[in-house]
C-alpha cells in the first residue's frame, strides 16, 4: 500500500493516548545532549511537559541546574541504553522520545523499537545507513500499526538536505513548473566542524563493514534506506559526493566543487522522502551533494586535495595502526567546542534543481550556530517540538520510519523559521 493511499494508517488519536509527558530528552547529560536540553528550556511553551534520561541522575541534575527556572521540575529518569525493560517502560510515558545517545547502532535499536511498539514519536541525530536500514527493517510496519513516527537524521545530518529538496519541491509544485530532476545540494559556507559523535558513528560503520560484504553493499548502495529497491528507477550511477564544475550546477556558479562528507548518508535520507512520497519529486529526480571551495582557478585542485583527504581518512580509520593516531586528532563523543565558538559558528546551503520544464529553481537553508552542534541542538529540539505540540501540521502519511520531510514536514520548517532559520525556495 502507497503512503499516498487513503487507506494508509494515520497516527493514533493524540487525545487518546494519555501519557506523563509531552517529550522525553534521551542523552541529556552529554554534550549535544545538554545543548538541546538547554534549547528547549528556552524555547519550549510554557507547560509542556519534559523530562531528562539517562544513565546517570547526579549527571541528570547538574545539568538540569544549568538550565534555569524553566526546568527547575523537569523530572530526572534513569534508563541504560541496554535495557530494553527499562526502555519499554520509558517509551510507555511519553509522547515523544528524543535521543543523542549514539552511536546508533550500538546504544539505538532497543530505543527505536520500544517507541514503535508504543506508539510513541522519536526522533534522534543518526547519519549511520547501517542502523537507519535495519530500523526500517525492524520497525516500519510496526509504527505504521501504532502511529508512531520514527524519525532518524534530525539534525546537520539530514534536515538540511532533507527539508531543503523538500521546501524546492513544494515551490515547484506551487509554480507548476513540473518535477524536479538534476538536484545538487551546494554547502556554500560554513563555520564550524562535525561532532565527536558523527565521527565515533563513522568509526562504528567502518567496523561494522569490517569482513561484511553484506553490509558493504548496503552502504554503498544509492538506494540503501529506500522502502523498495526492486521499484526504484533505473537512473544510472548515482555519483553522491562528485567533484564537479559549478556551471554544470548552474550558470552563476563559479569555481569547482568538491564532495562533502555527509553526501553518502544524506542522499539516501533524501531518496527515501521521494520513494515515501509516492516519487511526488520525480522519476527521473537525481540527487548529489557538494560543498565550495571558492572561485579561484585552483578550485579544482583544492576539489580534488579534499576528495583525496576524506578517501584517506576513512581509510585510515579502516586501518588499525593510521586509526590510532587520527583516533587522537578527531573530536571524541562528549567533545564539543566552546559557547563562544558555538554561537560564532554558521552555514549556508543552496539547492540547485532543473526541473522537467526546463527551468531552474534553488531552496536554501541558512542557519546561524555550529552546525554540528548548537544548530544540530536546535534542528533537534524543534523537530521533537513539532511532533508534540503541532500535530494537525504534520503529513498526513501517518507512522511508520520516516524522514524529516515525510514525518514532519511543514510543521518543522514553521518552527524553524520561526527560530530564526532561513528555509525558502525560488526560481532563478
Amino acid at each position: 500500500m502507497s503512503p499516498t493511499d487513503p487507506r494508509y494508517p494515520s497516527s493514533r488519536n493524540r487525545e487518546q493516548r494519555v501519557r506523563d509527558y509531552d517529550m522525553i530528552v534521551c542523552g541529556a547529560s552529554g554534550f549535544v545532549g545538554s545543548l538541546v536540553a538547554k534549547h528547549l528550556s528556552d524555547a519550549a511553551p510554557e507547560g509542556t511537559r519534559i523530562a531528562l534520561a539517562g544513565r546517570s541522575q547526579s549527571k541528570l541534575v547538574a545539568v538540569r541546574s544549568t538550565l534555569g527556572v524553566t526546568a527547575a521540575d523537569w523530572p530526572i529518569l534513569v534508563a541504560e541504553a541496554d535495557d530494553s525493560v527499562a526502555l519499554d517502560a520509558l517509551a510507555a510515558k511519553a509522547h515523544v522520545v528524543l535521543t543523542t545517545v549514539g552511536p546508533y547502532a550500538k546504544y539505538g535499536k532497543a530505543l527505536a523499537h520500544a517507541c514503535a511498539t508504543a506508539g510513541t514519536d522519536y526522533v534522534d541525530l543518526t547519519g549511520e545507513v547501517l542502523f537507519a536500514r535495519e530500523s526500517a527493517d525492524e520497525n516500519h510496519e510496526l509504527a505504521r500499526s501504532t502511529g508512531a513516527r520514527i524519525v532518524h537524521s534530525c539534525g546537520f545530518d539530514s534536515i538540511p538536505s532533507d527539508i531543503g529538496v523538500y521546501a524546492l519541491y513544494e515551490k515547484v509544485s506551487a509554480d507548476g513548473a513540473g518535477e524536479l530532476t538534476d538536484t545538487t545540494y551546494v554547502l556554500t559556507s560554513m563555520r564550524g566542524g562535525m561532532s565527536g559523535g558523527t565521527i565515533d558513528s563513522f568509526r562504528t560503520q567502518i567496523d561494522d563493514m569490517a569482513g561484511d560484504e553484506k553490509a558493504r553493499s548496503v552502504v554503498l548502495s544509492p538506494y540503501s534506506l529506500s522502502p523498495d529497491r526492486s521499484i526504484e528507477p533505473d537512473l544510472g550511477r548515482q555519483n553522491d559526493a562528485p567533484i564537479v564544475k559549478g556551471a554544470s550546477i548552474h550558470p552563476s556558479l563559479k569555481g569547482y566543487k568538491a564532495p562533502f562528507i555527509m553526501a553518502p548518508y544524506n542522499s539516501r535520507v533524501v531518496r527515501r522522502s521521494n520513494s515515501l512520497l509516492g516519487y511526488a519529486y520525480g522519476k527521473t529526480f537525481k540527487y548529489s551533494e557538494v560543498m565550495s571551495v571558492g572561485s579561484s582557478p585552483l578550485s579544482p585542485i583544492v576539489a580534488g586535495g579534499i576528495a583525496a583527504g576524506l578517501r584517506a581518512v576513512f581509510a585510515g580509520l579502516a586501518f588499525k595502526p593510521t586509526r590510532f593516531v587520527l583516533d587522537k586528532l578527531l573530536p571524541k563523543p562528549g567533545q564539543g567546542p566552546s559557547e563562544r565558538s558555538q554561537r560564532k559558528g554558521h552555514f549556508t546551503v543552496d539547492i540547485y534543481t532543473t526541473t522537467t520544464t526546463g527551468e531552474h529553481y534553488v531552496s536554501r537553508f541558512k542557519m546561524k550556530g555550529d552546525p554540528g552542534y548548537k544548530a544540530t541542538a536546535v534542528m533537534l529540539g524543534e523537530s521533537a517540538l513539532a511532533l508534540a505540540l503541532n500535530r494537525d501540521e504534520l503529513p498526513g502519511i501517518g507512522g511508520g520510519v520516516l524522514t524529516p520531510a515525510t514525518g514532519i514536514g511543514d510543521a518543522l520548517i514553521t518552527r524553524l523559521r520561526a527560530a530564526g532559520v532561513e528555509v525558502s525556495a525560488r526560481k532563478v
